[in-house]
C-alpha cells in the first residue's frame, strides 16, 4: 500500500473519498461540504434513519447529486469530542473492511479532520496507517492453497498537508514494517524457525542495510565465554544455540554509547525435563517473541535511519527434553560467576538471558532493555493487554511508559524491591532459578536484576502480549511499536 499526503479540494475528486459523520447528525467539516454540494443528500439520509453516525457504521454512496466522485464512504465516528484511540482504530478497521470489499483502487480520506481525545494530526495519521497495515497482514507461506487477494486498493491519500503529516506516514510505515517482520518470524513453525534460522534472518538484515553489521556466536564461542547457563538450556536439543548481534551505528558521534535490546529467542520451549502440558504446546513456538520483536525493531530503525547507535541481540535457543538435557537440581555457574540452582527447567528464559545480559556489558551500553515471553505469571497479573515492565531505573521506566502511552502498545510497571530477592534464595547456590508461586513475574525480573548492575536496565515481559490465542491465533508484533517510539524519543532528546 502506498500512502500520500495531499491537500485536495472536494470538488476535484473523481475517485473515492472517506468522510466522517458524528452521532446525532453532526457533520464533520468534510461531510458538511459534501451535504452542501449534494443539496442536502446526507441530511435526508440522517432524517430517514439510514445513517446515524455510530461507530461501526459505514455506508457506500454512489452517484451523489452534483458530485463526481465514484464512491463516497460515509463513516460513523461516534460522539464528537469523545473519540479515544481504541475507538478510532476500530473506525479505521471498519472502514478499510468495507473499502476492500469494493473495487476502489484509490481513496482520499478526510478522517484526518476527526478529533481524537488528547491526540493531534500526527497520531491520527499514524494510527490510521498502522491499523490499515495490520488489516492487510496475512501469513500463508505454508498453505498450499492461499486466499485470493481480490483487493484493488493500492493508494491511500490523507487530505491534509505539512511535514508533520508526512513524518507520521514515515514513522508508521517503518513501525508497520517492523511489526510485519516480527510477526513473520514468530509465526514461522519451529521445524523451520530454529536458532540457526533466527541467525540467518539477522544476517540477511545486514545485507539490506549499510548501517548494520551482524555477528553470530555459536556454541563453541559461548562455551569459551563460559555462558554455561545459556548452554545448559540448549543441551537437550540437536539444534545448536546461536547468539546473534545486530549492530546498527548511525549516531553523529561514532563513539556514542549504544542502546542495547536483548530478545529472548526460545524458538521452541517444551519445558525441558519439567515438561509442559500438551494442550497449546504448539504455541511455544512463540517463546522467541522477544527476539522476534527486537529483530522487527532493528528493521524499523534501519528504515528510519535514526541517529543512534543500537545493538539488537537475539538469544536463540531451544529447550527440549533429552538424555542430555539439564535437570532440576543441577547447579550452573553463570558467565558472571554467580551459581544458580535449577528448580524447574521450564524457567529457562532467565538462564539464557542472565548470561546474555552479562555478555552485553562489553558494549559499555547507555542502557539495556531485555524483552521476553518470560512468565505465565505476568499473563495472570496483566492479561493480554499490558506488557509487564520492571526496571531498576526510574527515569528509564518512565521513558518506556511514555512510549507505551503514546503508541497504545501498553505496559504496566511492576514493583521491584529487595523482598523479592528473598524468594530466590537457595540452600546450595547463590540463586534459585524460581522464587515460588507468588509474584512470579516479579521474581523473574528480580533474578535478572542480579546480572544488570553495570548499566541502566529495564525488562519487558511480553508473555501475555506477544501472540493471540483462539480463532485469531498469531503473533501480534508487540512491543515493536513501543520500542520504536522509545528510540524515536531517544533520538529527539539526543
Amino acid at each position: 500500500m502506498k500512502y500520500y499526503v495531499k491537500s485536495t479540494a472536494l470538488l476535484d475528486i473523481k475517485s473515492n473519498i472517506i468522510i466522517g459523520l458524528y452521532e446525532n447528525g453532526e457533520f464533520s467539516s468534510s461531510a458538511k461540504k459534501i451535504d452542501e454540494i449534494s443539496q442536502g443528500y446526507l441530511t435526508n439520509l440522517i432524517q430517514s434513519g439510514e445513517i446515524t453516525g455510530k461507530i461501526g457504521e459505514v455506508l457506500v454512496l454512489r452517484h451523489l447529486p452534483n458530485y463526481s466522485a465514484e464512491r463516497v464512504f460515509v463513516v460513523g465516528v461516534g460522539k464528537k469530542g469523545e473519540i479515544n484511540e481504541k475507538q478510532f482504530k476500530q473506525i479505521i478497521q471498519d472502514t478499510i473492511k468495507v473499502v476492500k470489499s469494493t473495487k476502489a483502487q484509490e481513496v482520499i480520506s478526510y478522517l484526518s479532520d476527526i478529533e481524537i481525545k488528547n491526540r493531534d494530526l500526527y497520531w491520527n495519521i499514524r494510527f490510521s496507517v498502522e491499523t490499515i497495515e495490520t488489516s492487510f497482514y496475512q501469513f500463508e507461506q505454508f498453505k498450499s492453497k492461499k486466499k485470493e487477494q481480490d483487493v484493488a486498493l493500492t493508494q491511500f491519500v490523507f487530505s491534509t498537508q505539512g511535514e508533520v503529516a508526512q513524518q507520521a506516514i514515515e514513522h508508521a510505515s517503518a513501525v508497520a514494517l517492523g511489526v510485519k517482520f516480527a510477526k513473520d518470524v514468530a509465526n514461522c513453525p519451529p521445524n523451520i524457525c530454529n536458532p540457526m534460522y533466527l541467525a540467518e534472518q539477522a544476517k540477511a538484515l545486514a545485507t539490506r542495510s549499510d548501517l548494520i553489521k551482524t555477528t553470530v556466536l555459536g556454541e563453541k564461542e559461548l562455551a569459551e565465554l563460559k555462558m554455561n547457563a545459556y548452554l545448559a538450556v540448549s543441551q537437550g536439543s540437536v539444534n545448536e544455540a546461536q547468539l546473534s548481534l545486530i549492530e546498527y551505528r548511525n549516531h553523529p558521534n561514532p563513539n556514542a554509547k549504544p542502546i542495547v535490546l536483548v530478545g529472548k529467542g526460545l524458538t521452541f520451549d517444551a519445558g525441558g525435563i519439567s515438561l509442559k502440558p500438551a494442550e497449546a504446546m504448539d504455541e511455544m513456538k512463540y517463546d522467541m517473541g522477544g527476539a522476534a520483536s527486537v529483530y522487527g525493531v532493528m528493521n524499523a530503525i534501519a528504515e528510519l535511519k535514526l541517529p543512534l547507535n543500537v545493538i539488537g541481540v537475539l538469544a536463540g535457543c531451544e529447550n527440549l527434553p533429552d538424555g542430555n538435557a539439564y535437570r532440576p537440581g543441577d547447579i550452573l555457574t553463570t558467565m558472571k560467576g554467580l551459581t544458580v540452582e535449577v528448580l524447574n527447567t521450564d524457567a529457562e528464559g532467565r538462564l539464557v538471558l542472565c548470561d546474555t545480559l552479562t555478555y552485553v556489558e562489553r558494549f559499555d551500553p547507555e542502557l539495556v532493555i531485555d524483552v521476553a515471553t518470560l512468565t505465565g505469571a505476568c499473563v495472570v497479573a496483566l492479561g493480554a493487554h499490558n506488557s509487564g515492565l520492571i526496571s531498576t531505573d526510574d527515569e528509564l521506566a518512565k521513558a518506556l511508559e511514555q512510549a507505551a502511552a503514546e503508541t497504545t502498545d501498553k505496559a504496566w510497571r511492576l514493583p521491584l524491591s529487595e523482598e523479592y530477592q528473598e524468594q530466590l534464595k537457595s540452600n546450595f547456590a547463590d540463586l534459585a532459578n524460581i522464587g515460588g508461586r507468588w509474584g512470579g513475574a516479579i521474581t523473574a525480573g528480580a533474578f535478572l536484576s542480579n546480572f544488570t548492575d553495570k548499566y541502566r536496565w529495564a525488562h519487558l515481559d511480553i508473555a501475555g502480549t506477544a501472540w493471540l490465542q483462539g480463532a485469531n491465533k498469531g503473533a501480534t508484533g508487540r512491543p515493536v511499536p513501543l520500542l520504536v517510539q522509545f528510540l524515536i524519543n531517544q533520538a529527539k532528546n539526543a
